[in-house]
């Protein structure tokens, strides 16, 4: 009950965070999108004081740019870049006819992935269940290819997988380029590598326009599936593509028991996504509740992993993929 509490009071906090904005007087003109898209990142956006923005600051410079007889295109252009300030995966600008976004979080990095050679190790006979493909490689150790948590992975899905390689020495989870999607799928198959109840993180959320108007953090509980759940050592493969609900996957599994995250530091993106309407119809996704880990510090700039790897170029063109290999003698 007082769980249940808390999660009405934890709804009923957000609602006025998704109402929108020409209820505050902004009129549907450039200067007035303007203003309303920078008031909603004002009081509602999770990282400023986090990031050091001085978001009075981007507007001065920004407002510059705005004028009464610009285009849309000019407008969106305007908001596109004031919105890149923010660095942030999360936050998007939606229009009829494009798509503000921020993808330097992984473009500016190593792919550390080379996508034929991956499916090379899994070649064309792999199993599938559901979004999930897997085989036995030939020195008996599982490998787990998760491209994406979008689509439904279920707890039959995933236990019949398990099933299927309980004969393995260990197993490789890979999650390079997965760019994240639904929490519950990530949370699913993570359940499926712990016997007991976890503390994996903490959530808060805001509760008012001040840059650090936050509630007390919410512990954050993982708790082991029903199904089967495997029991001998896994790595995980990461890259900076492993962003939103990847991230969050790899906090959590961080927090297994025999489980080593191997490769490059993740993307980050743990800010939870909400959205309002601007007055000419645009709609604005943000960063409204922010992540942590056991230790109560941000992953919202990615997570490190415990034993570093890069792809080598030159083992990749001779056929080997630097870290499955090195995973592969960790299992062994």
């Amino acid at each position: 009950m007082k769980h249940l509490l808390y999660i009405i009071g934890l709804v009923l906090a957000l609602l006025p965070l998704q109402s929108c904005v020409d209820e505050e007087g902004q009129d549907n003109t450039p200067r007035g999108n303007f203003e309303a898209l920078w008031q909603i990142i004002d009081s509602r956006y999770c990282f400023l004081d986090y990031k050091g923005i001085d978001w009075n600051e981007v507007r001065a410079r920004y407002s510059e740019r705005i004028a009464d007889g610009m285009t849309n295109a000019q407008l969106f252009e305007v908001m596109t870049d004031m919105l890149s300030e923010l660095k942030d995966g999360h936050v998007n600008l939606y229009t009829a006819g494009d798509i503000a976004r921020y993808w330097k979080w992984y473009e500016d990095y190593d792919k550390n992935l080379d996508i034929e050679l991956r499916d090379s190790y899994l070649g064309h006979d792999y199993s599938l269940a559901s979004s999930l493909k897997y085989r036995i490689l030939d020195d008996n150790i599982g490998y787990v290819v998760v491209e994406s948590f979008n689509t439904g992975m279920g707890e039959g899905n995933i236990a019949q997988m398990l099933f299927n390689l309980r004969s393995c020495n260990g197993l490789i989870i890979d999650v390079r380029g997965n760019g994240g999607g639904r929490m519950d799928n990530a949370r699913r198959l993570a359940s499926h590598f712990t016997n007991e109840r976890l503390l994996v993180g903490y959530t808060i959320h805001k509760t008012g326009p001040g840059h650090n108007d936050f509630s007390e953090p919410w512990a954050d509980y993982m708790s082991p599936s029903e199904s089967v759940r495997w029991q001998k050592p896994v790595v995980v493969l990461t890259n900076r593509e492993c962003y939103s609900a990847t991230n969050t996957f790899v906090r959590d599994m961080k927090r297994c028991p025999k489980v080593t995250i191997l490769g490059d530091k993740t993307g980050g993106g743990s800010g939870m996504p909400f959205s309002a309407e601007l007055p000419n119809g645009w709609q604005v996704r943000y960063s409204a509740e922010p992540c942590l880990d056991v230790n109560m510090q941000h992953i919202e700039f990615g997570i490190e992993p415990d034993t570093p790897c890069s792809l080598d170029s030159l083992q990749a063109l001779q056929g080997h993929d630097t870290l499955i290999e090195e995973a592969r003698k960790l299992l062994q």
